[in-house]
């Protein structure tokens, strides 16, 4: 599962980042988050109406695992101690945190709480990425050195390599 480091303010103005390994795009503009409301991710999206979905690379393993292991309900300041920053988003009240190399940009819609699970629901607004994960006007994944979470065996993996064209490659089997 890829791993997500989702970004919302705190009521203080203080920067809150969580690891959130249950998340997906549902539609092209639209990602879900499976996050209970008891998380402080999930309070700060409610109050703020908007949150940041930044994708998880090699390079921060360590501080984005941190996000995951910290609850912000009951170390505040968690951000900071990461030692990383973040930049207040032009589109969004949300930040975007600057080491991560891809940030969805998102309002929040709704949150859902069903029988077989709950969670954010939000409209991606706008997409940022640095400059080093583009090949021309597009995001090259084999760039952003992405990782994904094995909940099996509770280990962490680069997401690194093309091995196939979408749409395509099972074309070659079709009658």
């Amino acid at each position: 599962m890829p791993v997500l480091m989702v970004a919302t303010y705190n009521e203080d103005g203080s920067v809150n980042v969580m690891n959130a390994a249950w998340g997906t795009m549902q539609e092209r503009d639209t990602v879900a988050l499976n996050l209970t409301e008891t998380h402080k991710t999930v309070k700060n999206i409610k109050a703020r109406g908007a949150f940041t979905v930044s994708i998880a690379d090699a390079a921060h393993v360590v501080e984005a695992d941190y996000f995951g292991v910290e609850s912000g309900n009951k170390v505040p300041d968690k951000f900071k101690n990461s030692g990383l920053t973040a930049t207040k988003s032009e589109i969004v009240d949300a930040p975007v945190i600057n080491e991560f190399p891809l940030c969805l940009e998102c309002e929040f819609i709704e949150y859902q709480d069903g029988k077989y699970g709950c969670g954010v629901i939000g409209k991606v607004v706008n997409v940022t990425a640095d400059e080093k994960v583009m090949d021309g006007d597009k995001v090259d994944l084999s760039l952003v050195n992405a990782i994904a979470f094995d909940p099996y065996t509770h280990g962490y993996y680069k997401v690194a390599e093309r091995v196939g064209e979408a749409f395509k490659d099972g074309m070659q089997l079709k009658r």
